[in-house]
């Protein structure tokens, strides 16, 4: 058999979709060519956000790969656009000059950002934000600049807003009606965003419209039209979108806003179809996912000769993707002579619920801070459902937990996780393909969840609808049981809020259990320590019992008493004051640790205070999730084999990143020769002198699962050993897992990542400044007295040795 010619201009999300559906019912129907205008595989442009509010990476956002188009046998062409259709003889030609037949053409064009025709639109800074290329371009600006303009308050320029704050800017919204999103929003619910955005540090200039972008060769500045100046280094325009129709209009194929379709999703030519923000259906352009999907489908039955009964038009709702602001907004959301609104507002908790009535139906919902009801009444405006068994009271409460959770009801073509456009169908279809138990899998297979999660409970509902009997309950979506949170939700909505103790943590962002439990209560804490290093006081409370003692219990319920020996290094004050101290307590057992240190072991909870007076030395934090021992050899000084003063460096990199929280714990080892006596290679951060300086490896983990650190860089000098060290041990404060270690962290990041990051000199400077302003307030162990000026200088004069 023959296969027909399918070419398809525009490789977007839209586009590949209908290619997936086709692949789905009829895998050997066409010769397929994709051609697209960017370098890039299939990206998830609805994620560009997430990128710049750095949630995401490039890498995150890709739908497929380029071996999908392997796979599939797919002609993948990149970064050549088409420039002409030749309807005559069938032929689609490129940029580059490649000429391609087709039997079927399908235009999946996309659309353009409108930029507004004012003076200074053309300067080098000036971006209407719709690609990758636009993501990177800002975040390159706002690496060296700080005043960011965000003209349009709509989705699309509040996220942008959101982001650029993210990247370290100044930033203010300008824009031209009396309220934000007023498209999507009501004024009250509008109103409450507003606040919630300016608490987060976003300006705003309503009611007013830029006239002017100033400048001379690129962009100093904006004037309003009452004159206002404001500064600006970057502008982004957010006013719209246009579908991109230019090559469509000069092939001779009927053009209004965009490409005119029937219910089959076909132009004025039979051959040629048009799908996503570049058709136009019954005189509307979809701008959002899930609609564009719809037309998906249609289209793939349509040409696989399915039955179907076209493409009918598509209810549409809308969320925001900024943190600390959960909004909700579907269908008609305007009272007018036929429609009317039933609204519910909580002052206490900021939630606000409006629905709208028409003929005895749901027509429309804006919801604000509680967004829970949302697919319920999406669902209710999809199906036409009759309202008649509704009180008006009822409409807004959530009813029987069945009527509001129950996905059994929806349709397969309804929107579950509307981020990324992941239907009911699609969901289900995967659970019975693949054998899948689990919300993770359904994510790692759909991209369902993977971005805000709040549709995993529904994934979780869909697994059990769909399994019945062989379900089994999956662990918690979230770090804990007491909330479905994941660890970047909670640092994110932390600092969106402001949050500034465990217990506003845990309420604000509504913990099933408003106590907590001992799994997310020490990792809050850790996450506001890491955040607000000078501000939050460290809730003691919160810790495990070993750091609330000092101590590391024991199994008989005795603890174990670890002094401070930098480097592994002692003398003899203090081993008698050791000496004298276990005696005095008759303490059990004195020996030394894996760790090079001399622990006493054996002693009662009770007496813990009184022997660290006794002691009076630095606990070594060999009970906490921080900085631990620097282990080191003897190095040149001493060893025929060394070529380095380990021992010196071991001491400095104690000193410097002592009582830090991480994470987990943080071991570190230098070694001075290959050999490597101290096992650098199994450390978080481990060094081994060479004849040129020091090799550094990281990700390095022992204990039940050996983890070998991996190659990061020679280095010539300490003072670069120290900087590499503070580098990565604040990126992985920054971005670990409470209770992770580095090695499966390094993993998750991927070592090419965090090597990238870790070795940029702008980044590498910017954390060591960070890890050294926590440095500044991390908490020095109770029950010790700090030693006296001669003998730190006894202890300390080893360096010199």
């Amino acid at each position: 058999m023959v296969k027909e010619k399918l070419v398809m201009i525009g490789n977007g999300m839209a586009g590949i979709r209908t290619i997936e559906e086709i692949l789905e019912r009829d895998d050997q129907r066409f010769e397929i060519t994709i051609i697209g205008k960017e370098p890039y595989p299939n990206y998830n442009r609805i994620m560009l956000s997430n990128i710049l509010q750095k949630k995401m990476t490039q890498t995150d956002i890709i739908m497929n790969d380029f071996d999908w188009y392997k796979e599939h046998d797919i002609y993948l062409v990149v970064d050549d656009p088409v420039i002409e259709v030749d309807k005559v003889q069938k032929q689609v030609m490129t940029r580059n000059g490649l000429t391609f037949d087709y039997d079927i053409c399908i235009f999946a064009t996309g659309s353009k950002a409108f930029t507004l025709p004012i003076p200074g639109a053309t300067y080098p800074s000036v971006i209407g934000w719709r690609t990758l290329e636009d993501t990177e371009k800002m975040i390159e600006i706002a690496s060296t600049k700080k005043q960011a303009i965000v003209i349009g308050g709509g989705l699309l320029g509040l996220e942008c807003a959101r982001g650029l704050l993210d990247q370290d800017m100044d930033v203010t919204v300008i824009h031209l009606a009396d309220w934000l999103m007023e498209m999507q929003l009501d004024k009250r619910a509008a109103t409450l965003l507003q606040n919630d955005l300016t608490a987060q540090g976003m300006k705003f200039k309503l009611n007013t419209s830029t006239e002017e972008i100033i400048g001379d060769t690129d962009v100093t500045g904006i004037r309003l039209d009452d004159g206002t100046r404001l500064k600006a280094d970057l502008v982004v325009m957010a006013v719209g979108i246009r579908p991109y129709n230019e090559i469509a209009r000069n092939c001779g194929l009927d053009v209004n806003k965009g490409i005119v379709v029937n219910d089959y999703l076909q132009t004025s030519n039979d051959s040629i179809y048009a799908i996503g923000e570049c058709a136009e259906h019954n005189g509307i352009v979809y701008g959002l996912v899930a609609p564009l999907y719809e037309q998906g489908q249609v289209l793939a039955d349509y040409l696989t000769n399915r039955e179907t009964k076209g493409y009918q038009g598509s209810t549409t709702f809308t969320s925001l993707k900024v943190s600390g602001c959960d909004l909700y907004s579907a269908g008609h959301i305007k009272e007018d002579d036929e429609t009317r609104g039933i609204e519910m507002y909580d002052s206490v908790n900021m939630y606000y619920k409006k629905v709208f009535l028409r003929e005895g139906k749901l027509v429309g919902t804006v919801l604000y801070g509680d967004v829970t009801d949302g697919p319920r009444f999406f669902n209710m405006m999809k199906q036409n459902q009759s309202l008649d068994e509704y009180t008006l009271v009822s409409m807004l409460h959530k009813g029987d937990e069945s009527e509001s959770s129950n996905v059994a009801t929806l349709g397969d073509e309804s929107i579950i996780c509307g981020c990324n456009g992941v239907s009911k169908g699609k969901i289900v279809t995967v659970i019975k393909e693949e054998g899948l138990t689990s919300v993770e899998e359904v994510t790692k297979l759909t991209k369902a969840g993977n971005s805000c999660g709040k549709c995993k409970p529904q994934i979780n509902e869909l697994l059990q609808h769909t399994l019945g009997d062989d379900f089994v309950a999956s662990k918690p979506t979230g770090i804990c049981a007491c909330t479905d949170l994941t660890r970047n939700q909670i640092v994110m909505q932390i600092r969106a809020k402001s949050l500034k103790t465990s217990k506003e943590v845990r309420h604000v962002l509504q913990f099933k259990d408003k106590g907590g439990c001992p799994k997310c209560r020490p990792a809050i804490n850790y996450y506001l320590n890491m955040i607000y290093p000078q501000d939050h006081e460290d809730e003691k409370a919160s810790r495990f019992a070993n750091e609330r003692y000092h101590a590391n219990i024991q199994n008989d319920g005795t603890f174990s008493v670890i002094p401070q020996m930098r480097g592994g290094v002692t003398d003899a004050d203090q081993l008698i004051q050791l000496g004298t101290v276990a005696k005095k307590y008759n303490i059990p057992l004195v020996k030394v640790t894996g760790s090079q240190r001399i622990g006493l072991y054996g002693v009662k909870k009770e007496l813990l205070p009184q022997v660290w007076d006794d002691l009076g030395m630095r606990s070594a934090s060999a009970y906490g999730k921080k900085t631990r021992s620097v282990k080191s050899c003897v190095g040149q000084k001493f060893c025929r084999f060394g070529t380095q003063d380990t021992t010196k460096l071991a001491i400095r990199l104690e000193r410097t990143f002592e009582y830090i929280d991480t994470p987990h714990k943080f071991k570190m080892g230098v070694s001075g020769c290959p050999r490597s006596c101290v096992e650098s290679g199994v450390k978080d951060f481990g060094v081994i002198g060479v004849e040129n300086g020091f090799q550094i490896y990281i990700g390095g983990n022992g204990g039940t699962e050996v983890t070998v650190g991996q190659y990061l860089t020679t280095v010539e000098t300490e003072d670069e050993v120290v900087k590499l060290c503070g580098a990565l041990m604040q990126y992985y404060r920054e971005t670990g897992i409470y209770a992770e270690r580095t090695a499966p962290w390094l993993e998750r990041l991927g070592f090419e990542r965090v090597k990238d990051i870790i070795l940029n000199e702008t980044q590498q400077n910017q954390l060591f400044q960070r890890i050294m302003e926590a440095k500044a307030v991390a908490q020095v162990e109770p029950w010790k007295q700090i030693l006296n000026e001669e003998k730190e200088k006894a202890i300390f004069a080893v360096e010199e040795v």
